[in-house]
């Protein structure tokens, strides 16, 4: 049985991608912070009629716990790198401290990195590894870029950052791997109504987790070292960085 991991799994879009690669087959590790947290979401799931599930006690701001993740876990085809902060509102490129961004950075990029680092070796044992990174519309360089766009957000400098390098990363991971099997994209799911966007947004946690999922099972002629946003670009569409 082929298998996947989703970091940030226990609610939200995370839920979601775990639950529909569960029904595609896989089995699937919840990665999640909390223990308590990531076993009453596979309790969850197990209640509608999932079996192949695993809570992974994962925090990926911390390499001591990504390397007991890595221990507990024998094989891998699909990484889902989902968790992330945001570092809340009003976030300054003037007055945000420099301990905000590290922060932020903790988990959004350097766990993305810790993560893909302690697991490339799973996949690279895979026929198939693919490799999302969820990323947002609102880390395009090119449209921040456009200073007279009042509807562009322009004030989660910290949270932006940290999405446009995990972006770069993206592109250089797919370009180190660019003669082997490997699929590795980023993806943008949305303004979705989970807890981090306060319950607002246009798109529901299912269809962010069908956006992520998509490029999590492409097919062996599918992209890589792309950009997907499907929710504000016609699909598929890649947006410049």
């Amino acid at each position: 049985m082929k298998s996947a991991l989703v970091t940030g799994a226990n609610k939200g879009i995370g839920f979601e991608v775990a639950k529909i690669l569960a029904q595609k087959g896989y089995f699937v590790y919840l990665g999640s912070r909390n223990p308590e947290n990531g076993i009453a979401a596979v309790e969850k799931l197990k209640s509608q009629g999932l079996q192949n599930l695993s809570a992974v006690q994962l925090d990926v701001s911390s390499q001591a716990s990504v390397d007991a993740a890595r221990n507990a876990i024998q094989s891998l085809d699909i990484l889902v790198n989902n968790a992330g902060i945001s570092g809340g509102l009003e976030q300054s490129a003037l007055s945000s401290a420099a301990d905000q961004y590290l922060s932020v950075y903790e988990t959004n990029v350097f766990g993305v990195v810790r993560v893909t680092q302690a697991f490339i070796d799973l996949l690279k044992q895979s026929s198939a590894p693919r490799i999302v990174n969820v990323s947002t519309a609102m880390a395009s360089l090119s449209q921040a870029a456009d200073l007279d766009n009042a509807n562009y957000p322009k004030r989660y400098v910290i949270y932006q950052s940290s999405k446009s390098a995990l972006n770069m990363y993206t592109i250089n991971l797919a370009y180190e791997l660019r003669d082997t099997a490997f699929k590795v994209n980023a993806v943008c799911p949305g303004y979705t109504q989970t807890d981090f966007t306060g319950h607002q947004g246009t798109s529901t946690p299912e269809e962010a987790g069908q956006r992520i999922a998509k490029y999590a099972l492409i097919g062996e002629d599918g992209p890589t070292g792309k950009y997907f946003s499907e929710e504000y670009f016609p699909a598929p569409a890649t947006c410049p960085w």
